[in-house]
């Protein structure tokens, strides 16, 4: 990160400019300007990777700060999150082996606020109170309807007004969260807005947050209509993965999250989208709770979460404020947000998602980036994975808007990932109104459940630059 300061002061007497970069030495608990980069070996541990460059000219002086900003999180896969046995939950965040075992062996009791999905507590309420009370720990649990049409700056504020009152200590205390998205997606905005930035944990309880929203840095609230309009990037100290928390989620759920599996597969990872071609049944069926099985469907659900959060990290990890506005991880996600909040709640984040996919899937056909039987593989694909291929409301006119909004907020550019094979992908910005209005056609003649009205293509004006 980097800004700069200005200020005018009094003209100086030359018309050059005077560069001066400093670095930043702590002396007896004060920050000192130091020149050079030559330091005593017992001040190398206290240089700052922070640097301030000062700039003097006739006008006045200005100074740059490059500060660094460094995030450290962890994602851990642990079974038994709610048993007594296991302090992941209370403890898992903490990277210091010293400073957990004094926490281990210490007998201040641990405080804890939880926010958790109001489903999920009438399922898990009584083994986290159980568990919480194992610990002798001092706590708050505070149920919520997380849900889209909830997911609002007014949900955020009641967490604020209940941490408030709980007063926690923003330093040792993070918040957890658990439940699904929108949870997490609520809790985590809260969480960076009190006191500037209060630690908290994602703990994924659907298969969607689970290979997604559990793993990144974004969070926010629905705003103007719009999703995640308001919302920062804030990454949790720790994400605590459980797949057993998934054989109480509804059938629909697993398909819903398979979507965004299926994305990372048809990005990045060929093998992963065969995974999910053969095993999507039995992953649908299983609820990918493998205990006591063994072979190819066991060993393909616990490889499938592996590969979906390995390949989402790889592309976060190096991206993680979407400095890099060519993002892959955005297959899918080019009018699934007008799609799913137009439709509320009828379609579920990861439909949507497939929807779009679908639609792209067509555009990348139409471009002759996939093969026939490609395009024939990957919606089969879908279909076996129980997930929507087209939706009426999804339109034409929708398309249009949604890529225009697109070229409003991506630097003039419609960055528009395909899949250019299985498991292989890139960022284009030349799709033309003609493929675009040919790819919507056919997608509707292939897979529409009911003819839609389609406009002439000259309504399909100039939407990609």
């Amino acid at each position: 990160m980097s800004f700069t300061i200005k200020t005018h002061l009094e003209p100086v007497q030359s018309n050059k400019v005077k560069k001066t970069e400093y670095n930043l030495i702590q002396v007896k608990g004060t920050w000192k300007c130091k020149v050079g980069k030559n330091f005593s070996q017992n001040l190398k541990g206290c240089v700052s990777a922070a640097k301030i460059s000062e700039s003097t000219t006739e006008r006045g002086t200005s100074w740059t700060v490059v500060s660094p900003i460094v995030f450290t999180y962890k994602v851990i896969q642990s079974q038994g999150l709610l048993d007594p046995s296991n302090d992941t939950l209370l403890l898992g965040h903490i990277r210091d082996p010293q400073q957990l075992e004094t926490m281990r062996s210490s007998t201040t009791p641990l405080r804890r606020f939880v926010v958790i999905d109001e489903i999920v507590y009438n399922l898990y309420g009584r083994q986290l109170i159980d568990y919480l009370q194992a610990f002798n720990a001092v706590y708050r649990i505070l149920p919520l309807p997380t849900t889209e049409e909830n997911k609002s700056m007014e949900l955020a504020m009641k967490i604020l007004e209940e941490v408030h009152k709980f007063s926690l200590d923003r330093r040792t205390e993070p918040i957890i969260a658990i439940g699904g998205g929108v949870c997490l997606d609520i809790v985590g905005l809260a969480a960076s807005l009190y006191r500037r930035r209060t630690p908290y944990i994602r703990v994924p309880t659907t298969l969607l947050s689970y290979v997604d929203a559990s793993v990144g840095a974004k969070n926010g609230v629905n705003f103007a209509d719009c999703k995640n309009k308001l919302g920062s990037y804030i990454p949790p100290v720790a994400a605590f993965l459980d797949s057993s928390f998934l054989q109480t989620v509804p059938r629909r759920h697993i398909s819903n999250g398979l979507a965004e599996i299926l994305k990372m597969a048809l990005m990045k990872h060929r093998g992963l989208f065969e995974l999910l071609e053969i095993h999507g049944s039995f992953l649908l069926d299983s609820k990918f709770q493998t205990q006591g099985l063994q072979g190819g469907d066991s060993d393909a659900a616990s490889v499938c979460t592996r590969l979906a959060i390995e390949t989402m990290l790889e592309e976060l990890a190096p991206n993680l404020w979407e400095d890099d506005l060519d993002r892959l991880v955005d297959f899918g996600h080019l009018i699934s947000p007008a799609l799913e909040m137009k439709v509320l709640p009828s379609l579920l984040h990861g439909e949507a998602v497939n929807i779009d996919m679908s639609y792209m899937v067509y555009v990348a056909r139409e471009r002759g980036f996939l093969t026939e039987k490609e395009k024939i593989r990957i919606i089969s694909c879908m279909v076996g994975l129980e997930l929507p291929v087209w939706h009426q409301d999804c339109t034409l006119a929708m398309v249009k808007q949604s890529l225009c909004e697109r070229l409003k907020h991506s630097g003039g550019f419609v960055r528009m990932p395909l899949p250019t094979g299985l498991g292989n992908a890139e960022i284009f910005n030349d799709t033309s109104d003609e493929t675009l209005y040919k790819a919507y056609v056919r997608w509707c003649d292939e897979l529409s459940t009911k003819p839609p009205h389609i406009p002439n293509r000259e309504h399909i004006i100039d939407v990609v630059q």
